[in-house]
């Protein structure tokens, strides 16, 4: 960043990283936020079962992302769009399924209110049909709707 480089001053000191860690953890460190849960693991050697996944996604995920056709005032739009899915690799997708996207609204593994967390296998699951979208020569531009027979 232009503002600590070494012509506006230099690095950082110990001091202003220290401020900055303290400020960070007094505004976000939550020590006990997952105590109890289970937690899935953001790496896997599990394989997935695709039409399970797709499932779990109808059930889990679909209220909010759709499948094939943008919407073109969503924010949400479509998981499964083959350009989306030519630039993010499935440990990518598990980490987003796990952490979620909390700065556009994204809930975690956790999922919504009311609702039960995902397991490790609902997640490993999800991905693997997600991934099973994928354009089989992927690096072309997709059409944002699947074609019309």
């Amino acid at each position: 960043m232009p503002a600590f480089s070494t012509g506006a001053g230099g690095m950082l000191t110990d001091d202003q990283i220290n401020a900055l860690v303290m400020g960070l953890r007094e505004k976000w460190y939550k020590p006990d936020v997952l105590k109890g849960l289970d937690v899935p693991p953001y790496q896997t050697n599990k394989q997935g079962d695709v039409a399970r996944g797709q499932d779990v996604f109808g059930r889990r995920c679909a209220g909010c992302h759709d499948v094939g056709v943008q919407q073109k005032n969503s924010k949400k739009g479509s998981v499964t769009d083959g350009s989306y899915l030519a630039l993010i690799g499935d440990q990518s997708l598990r980490a987003i399924i796990i952490a979620g996207r909390p700065d556009i609204g994204h809930p975690d593994w956790r999922g919504t209110a009311g609702s039960t967390p995902m397991s490790d296998q609902d997640v490993t699951d999800v991905v693997a049909w997600i991934a099973s979208q994928r354009q089989k020569t992927p690096g072309q531009p997709y059409p944002s709707q699947p074609p019309q027979p």
